[in-house]
């Protein structure tokens, strides 16, 4: 009798855990392995399934991809949105659950779509495209892409070609093409990846030159509390430590501070900040700082709209507003029902608006910087576009809102892709860590320790020239999915009339 349920339950555990799994892939633990061992276990455990069983198993793996890998939202929700262990655990359960359904979707169109010989390929294209579809469905989701595995591999060459995607693109090939060529006993299933990595490995990798002279950069880590942050209280010894860790650098071209590294409107402060700004003129440097920013409706006068910002003072002025803002942290869905629900739904600065109108880029001096706040850094097409009328990138974030979890990792490996698909130097300035310099190739420069103060200093140089997936970006990759797509729905159609005539040719016999 248990024979049977065995028979059920052991393939949903394996998938299951194969989803959670791929979060070996990624930072900080950076096991690429896993980004070929989990698509694949999935494929294999989806071959052949009904639509049904497909859904479930899709649902599942998805559920412990997420589940294991974005599992640094909890921290968010229990220790700084003051939700109880058990509501801060289901409202984590129930997010990744809901991102779930995307892989169950995906699942599900497979097997009801794609089935037959080349429904490896369908799995293949189907992973890709909604990869592709988190990148902007329900403002985006753009994280734990399988191509972000390789960025310490030597076939992250290719990421300047077609950025992550065509690095996801390669891991599916291979992964998917591996189980097919076992199943089949043939070696032709290899045969695209195999390709693929050829080139990887071939191709050139300079397609950036510098612009100019290096610059001096400080890169200023106050490791302010995230509970003392917003807190009045604390507002003048913040703004002290700012500005005599910054007052510390007379030589720096830029000192950056972390998003939201003023805890207040500027008029609030801006007496206070007065003697910092002259010490910014006598001295030539520009400071590029994080801050609330409030801004008049277009449409409304009277309303006030309130933006999560980047400002540059001293020697070069400019503002930055973010423009992907994050659900529940900086603006809240459906705010009219769930504010005040529970104290997660009131966390500071959650009212944040989108920027009405383009803001000319940051200026270093006769460079533009390309702004990134916090996880805007993610998204691919986002940085490109900015990165490509730019010499220089610049993110800042608060990864304070994450612990000591695995998140503030995937988020520095996501700011060294940027880096490595666009060719620029990329700045990182975060409240707590991880604070960083990125080279063009994706390399680490220099970082400071987590959770300490500090400032970390060190040169950059201004880089000029497009790399290819800055002048294309992803509709190469998405062009050729879609292509995919669509010729394996060709051939299911033409075996489905073929079939229907032999049937009618049988049955008038």
């Amino acid at each position: 009798m248990h024979r049977p349920l065995t028979r059920q339950i052991a393939p949903n555990l394996a998938v299951l855990l194969a989803g959670a799994a791929t979060a070996l892939a990624f930072a900080p633990n950076s096991l690429p392995l896993f980004a070929l061992l989990s698509p694949a276990l999935l494929w294999l455990l989806l071959h052949d399934q009904p639509p049904a069983k497909a859904l479930l198993r899709g649902w599942l793996f998805g559920l412990g991809f997420f589940g294991a890998g974005v599992s640094w939202v909890y921290v968010s929700i229990h220790t700084y949105g003051n939700a109880s262990v058990v509501l801060a655990a289901a409202l984590t359960l129930a997010f990744c659950a809901s991102l779930a359904l995307l892989f169950a979707l995906q699942a599900w169109i497979g097997a009801r779509w794609f089935s037959g010989r080349h429904a490896w390929l369908g799995f293949i294209a189907l992973w890709w495209l909604f990869e592709w579809l988190r990148s902007w469905l329900l403002t985006g989701f753009p994280w734990l892409y399988l191509g972000y595995a390789w960025i310490d591999t030597p076939v992250n060459t290719l990421a300047p070609i077609g950025g992550v995607w065509l690095l996801s693109m390669l891991s599916l090939l291979l992964a998917a093409g591996s189980v097919e060529a076992l199943l089949r006993r043939r070696l032709s299933p290899l045969l695209p990846g195999t390709v693929l990595l050829l080139i990887a490995l071939l191709v050139p990798n300079r397609w950036s030159q510098t612009a100019g002279e290096p610059l001096q950069v400080a890169v200023v880590q106050p490791n302010v509390p995230q509970l003392m942050k917003w807190d009045s209280g604390y507002l003048n010894s913040i703004l002290d430590q700012l500005v005599d860790l910054t007052e510390q650098q007379p030589d720096a071209d830029l000192v950056v501070w972390p998003e939201n590294a003023l805890p207040a409107l500027y008029n609030r402060i801006a007496g206070r900040l007065a003697p910092l700004l002259q010490w910014l003129e006598t001295t030539d440097t520009t400071l590029i700082t994080g801050l609330p920013t409030a801004t008049r409706d277009l449409n409304a006068p009277e309303r006030v709209l309130y933006h999560n910002s980047l400002a540059a003072l001293g020697q070069q002025t400019g503002l930055y507003h973010k423009r992907r803002l994050v659900p529940f942290g900086e603006y809240v869905p459906l705010e009219a029902q769930l504010r005040g629900l529970i104290e997660f739904f009131n966390l500071p600065m959650s009212s944040f608006s989108l920027p009405q109108r383009e803001l000319p880029p940051l200026r270093l001096g006769r460079y533009a910087i390309a702004s990134a706040i916090c996880y805007e850094i993610a998204y691919p097409e986002l940085v490109r576009k900015s990165a490509r009328s730019a010499e220089l990138v610049l993110t800042v974030s608060n990864d304070t809102w994450f612990g000591r979890s695995i998140g503030p990792d995937q988020h520095l490996q996501m700011a060294r892709m940027r880096a490595l698909e666009n060719g620029r130097w990329v700045i990182r300035g975060t409240n707590n860590g991880i604070t960083a310099l990125i080279d063009p190739k994706g390399k680490v420069s220099a970082q400071l320790p987590v959770d300490e103060i500090g400032v970390l200093r060190g040169s950059i140089t201004p880089m000029t020239g497009q790399t290819p997936y800055q002048r294309v970006g992803v509709w190469p990759v998405l062009a050729l999915t879609l292509l995919l797509l669509l010729g394996l729905l060709l051939l299911r159609v033409g075996a489905a009339r073929k079939h229907d005539r032999a049937t009618a040719t049988g049955l008038n016999h």
